[in-house]
């Protein structure tokens, strides 16, 4: 048998007790899982520089390697997200209806696990101990498979995190990892149907539409993040230009970081000179239109590939439009419906634009930056959702449910 199907087994048998178990008894494992993060934070720490030492071996972007990164600050901030998790409501068993029907029977619709969930994602070892929290405080079972470039931080996190379960009620099987680094390991995974209940994808573009495409399983799809700022010609500009500096910059290595800037006709002759010498200071690149280029020629050309990219990079595309039409135009052709936002004083055009644009998120006013589990208030979240069924936008503890009826009778049949 191999490593996936002996793993996901494994798990799948601890599921229907997981569901059982009490607030309390989830609770007491998160603490654990906590402080056995903190206790083990220089061994994390050397288990994640070889992770690190590959990386700049093998060519990883700085960006990259700032994702994949571990240290004492970041684990101790990884540990705090387990705790705020206890301090989340727990969804299951949560009564969302009841009714009477005139036959005398009573309807109650609750929510439970999901069951076995399969979580797929690239070089964020903090995700590791996001996704086994919220898996199991929800009653879920999970089985992992990070990517290559994280493997020993995420063997030596889960490690750590199985000695905290063998001091809980809640059975170490019930969180895997998968170790196998070969691609076939992700692909066997896409095909566990009667094990795996779901399966989320974290990461690029290619990942993410490699599990979409070829999982027999079911899939919830989570954001590549194309995300767009639109500033018009209403915009203030110094709150456009601290949204999007902070949409880029602040971290543009994950989803939700602005990859293209369209600013309207009137507002790029006032300020994109502006806007340009604010970026470089930030040493963000910037790649523009042709438009762009008869105010800024020394800027690089954007191309067509370019406009369809997500970075995760200090690089930000550059576009001048000729209105919001324009702008929705460009946004509904390449964005990832993730995060879109539009600056703008005129409140009749930003509820146009909040209408119209079929993204998870959309914002006036605000940075991208935003949609995420924590800052929605969600805590800890298992991944951004971009599809529209079952979950969209940021997954909470809730997202990782479903429903089932329990009907009550005394003794009627059906005529």
């Amino acid at each position: 048998m191999s490593e996936v199907r002996e793993k996901a087994t494994l798990a799948k048998a601890i599921t229907p007790m997981l569901g059982t178990l009490s607030t309390a008894q989830k609770n007491e494992a998160l603490r654990l899982m906590a402080e056995a993060l903190v206790a083990e934070t220089d061994s994390i720490i050397q288990a994640n520089a070889v992770d690190l030492e590959r990386g700049k071996t093998n060519g990883l972007a700085a960006s990259m390697l700032d994702r994949l990164s571990l240290n004492p600050a970041r684990i101790a901030a990884i540990a705090e997200g387990l705790k705020e998790i206890i301090i989340l409501d727990d969804p299951i068993g949560d009564l969302l209806e009841e009714f009477a029907r005139p036959n005398g029977l009573l309807v109650r619709k609750v929510r439970v696990p999901l069951g076995l969930i399969g979580i797929i994602y690239e070089a964020r070892p903090n995700v590791t101990v996001d996704a086994a929290g919220l898996c199991l405080k929800s009653g879920n079972a999970v089985l992992l498979r990070g990517g290559s470039d994280a493997l020993s931080s995420n063997k030596r996190i889960v490690e750590v995190l199985h000695s905290a379960l063998a001091l809980s009620d809640i059975p170490v099987d019930a969180l895997q990892l998968v170790t196998n680094p070969d691609r076939a390991s992700v692909d066997e995974m896409l095909k566990l149907n009667g094990l795996l209940d779901v399966v989320i994808p974290r990461g690029g573009h290619s990942l993410i539409q490699n599990v979409v495409k070829n999982a027999t399983v079911p899939v919830i799809e989570t954001g590549a993040g194309i995300c767009h700022t639109y500033a018009d010609n209403d915009a203030d500009p110094v709150k456009a230009l601290r949204i999007a500096i902070n949409a880029k910059a602040q971290r543009p290595s994950v989803c939700n970081s602005m990859e293209t800037l369209l600013l309207q006709e009137d507002f790029a002759e006032r300020h994109l000179q502006a806007f340009a010498k604010a970026f470089a200071e930030v040493h963000v690149e910037l790649r523009g239109s042709a438009n762009v280029l008869k105010l800024i020629p020394e800027m690089k050309a954007a191309t067509s590939e370019d406009w369809a990219t997500e970075y995760n990079d200090y690089i930000l595309n550059v576009k001048i439009v000729a209105d919001l039409d324009e702008a929705l135009a460009h946004i509904r052709q390449y964005g990832t419906m993730h995060s879109e936002c539009i600056v703008t004083e005129n409140a009749a055009t930003a509820e146009k634009f909040m209408q119209q644009i079929d993204a998870a998120a959309v914002y006036h006013n605000a940075s991208t930056r935003f949609t995420d589990g924590y800052e929605f208030g969600f805590g800890a979240e298992i991944g951004i959702s971009t599809q529209k069924l079952h979950a969209r936008g940021p997954m909470g503890l809730p997202a990782l449910t479903s429903t089932k009826y329990y009907v009550h009778g005394n003794g009627q049949i059906r005529q």
